[in-house]
């Protein structure tokens, strides 16, 4: 589960299937967060990934690192690669989603497209492998809205594969879990302020 760790950082694959921090109630006790501070008590949360989506996560040790990290993520100086698998033959080699986003609060968690009240949201594309029935893409958010990938790729015709909130029947059933993965990350390191990259392929 830990790929990389120093005095200043820990680089962590979260499994699909497992929280990145704790939920509400006993039972969503157990998530990355927990497991690596069991090991690593001064280990902070930065940022997460939805419980269904694996792949790669940074942990702070330590105030300061938090802080360096944080900050990195908020001025979006954090770049970071996401694969996914989706229905259907997606056209363009390339391109952007460029769809507000917010939250359907009768029915949250969901996110839904909204033109009038929904925050900025951006998404890029690249293809990198298609048939008839699915494509594979390489996903690079430039905002971080929840669950942004999900939503802007169902919003266009081709949902995530195994995707149990946006995905239509067919596609959700086309695949045992969600099939997103965060599969790079590149950040200036917080304790010499270098830029450093982490790779972790998608199990799918």
């Amino acid at each position: 589960m830990i790929l990389y760790s120093d005095d200043h950082l820990i680089v962590a694959n979260k499994p699909s299937g497992l929280l990145s921090v704790p939920g509400r109630g006993v039972d969503k006790q157990d998530c990355l967060s927990s497991r690596i501070q069991s090991g690593f008590p001064d280990a902070l949360s930065v940022h997460r990934l939805d419980m269904e989506t694996s792949g790669l996560i940074v942990m702070a040790r330590g105030k300061a690192a938090h802080r360096a990290l944080s900050i990195s993520f908020e001025r979006r100086q954090v770049e970071k690669r996401y694969v996914a698998v989706v229905a259907g033959s997606v056209r363009d080699e390339s391109g952007e989603i460029d769809l507000p986003l917010i939250c359907d609060w009768p029915n949250r968690p969901r996110q839904i497209v909204d033109h009038a009240r929904g925050k900025p949201s951006l998404t890029r594309f690249r293809r990198l492998e298609v048939t008839a029935a699915r494509t594979r893409l390489a996903l690079y958010p430039e905002t971080g809205r929840s669950h942004q990938l999900r939503v802007h790729l169902a919003a266009i015709g081709h949902p995530i594969l195994g995707d149990a909130l946006y995905a239509d029947p067919d596609a959700f059933s086309a695949a045992p879990r969600l099939l997103l993965h965060a599969d790079w990350l590149e950040f200036c390191h917080p304790g010499n302020g270098e830029r450093v990259e982490y790779q972790c392929p998608p199990p799918f």
